[in-house]
């Protein structure tokens, strides 16, 4: 049986550059749980492990069918208020707005074969089987970013302003704007991982 992964047959998709970029996305899929709150919270967590839970019932449920896939890495868009936070950058919101404010939805991408019918039966049974009700949240989720400017961060999440300064600086130098929300690929487990050896794909889609 060959087993999916999309890291290594859309690379493009989970590859940046320590530089900005610009980069043109398909539409695509994927599992998603909306939330607001500190990322180092318990209901953050939660989230996570709701949003695991449901993609692994689906992967052995489609291994068992004969289609079998590597379950891809964690991604996330963040947002705020921007009526009651007007006029805060991209560079300074992660100091500027308290974390209590920050608005997410944590994704993990899908197959192409994962129907949406699939993903609806799985939460069900991650609520039936594990107690794990924050799973009822867990979505299909389907998004078109289009044309984006991204850049790997290395480090810290802390330091994610400066390299969100290089893509402004990237963005407002060629005459664009932001069309959409801020979107973050996370290839490292930052559970697991040393904070000065994170690695993070920031994108923004613009127009």
């Amino acid at each position: 049986m060959t087993k999916i992964d999309l890291s290594k047959t859309d690379k493009t998709y989970y590859t940046a550059k320590q530089k900005p970029e610009l980069l043109k996305l398909a539409p695509m899929q994927y599992l998603a749980i909306a939330g607001q709150g500190d990322p180092s919270s318990k209901g953050f967590a939660e989230c996570i492990e709701a949003l695991y839970s449901v993609a692994y019932t689906i992967k052995f449920e489609w291994k068992a069918a004969g289609k079998d896939f590597v379950v891809p890495k964690l991604e996330g868009q963040w947002w705020f208020d921007e009526d009651k936070y007007g006029g805060v950058s991209m560079t300074d919101a992660p100091t500027k707005i308290p974390r209590s404010e920050w608005m997410f939805r944590l994704l993990i991408r899908m197959p192409e074969f994962v129907k949406k019918e699939s993903i609806t039966t799985a939460a069900s049974n991650v609520v039936s089987k594990k107690g794990l009700t924050l799973a009822r949240q867990v979505e299909h989720f389907e998004m078109n970013e289009g044309s984006v400017v991204q850049i790997l961060h290395v480090g810290p999440f802390d330091k994610e302003p400066e390299s969100l300064g290089k893509l402004q600086g990237f963005i407002e130098a060629n005459g664009w704007k932001r069309n959409g929300l801020h979107h973050e690929i996370y290839l490292s487990d930052f559970r697991k991982t040393a904070p000065e050896k994170l690695k993070t794909i920031l994108r923004e889609p613009i127009k």
